[in-house]
């Protein structure tokens, strides 16, 4: 049986706002031929604060009732293997978070997706 190789990357997977999330996880999952991309964002900053000079930053929710969110899409073939974001796949796992004080639980919602998505490969399913 093959290992599904995984790769942390240091940029955002999805997102088009991904500039302004102070969270960021990007993790490439690799078998074969077979390349998924799990993204997780969050923590996003509100830039049209009232008083954006101030010190305390204020943060929005980057979709509907979610302060964190991750997505999971098969890679495009590239140089870099970036989100197909016209490719999205459906997980089981938890995918959004509606608190800010969470990154702890943010990392453990990527994790929780990485896995479903490696088993899912492993077991021929993606």
């Amino acid at each position: 049986m093959k290992k599904v190789k995984r790769t942390e990357r240091g940029w955002a997977g999805h997102f088009c706002c991904c500039d302004r999330c102070l969270f960021r996880r990007n993790t490439l999952l690799e078998l074969g031929e077979v390349k998924i991309v799990v993204s997780t964002v969050g923590l996003m900053r509100n830039i049209h604060q009232e008083h954006p000079e101030s010190i305390e930053l204020k943060f929005e929710r980057v979709g509907c009732d979610r302060y964190y969110e991750t997505m999971a899409f098969h890679a495009q073939d590239e140089k870099y293997s970036d989100a197909d974001v016209s490719r999205q796949i459906s997980f089981e796992s938890d995918w959004c978070i509606n608190k800010i004080d969470a990154e702890i639980e943010a990392n453990e919602m990527h994790e929780r997706v990485v896995k479903e998505m490696s088993d899912k490969m492993d077991k021929g399913e993606i």
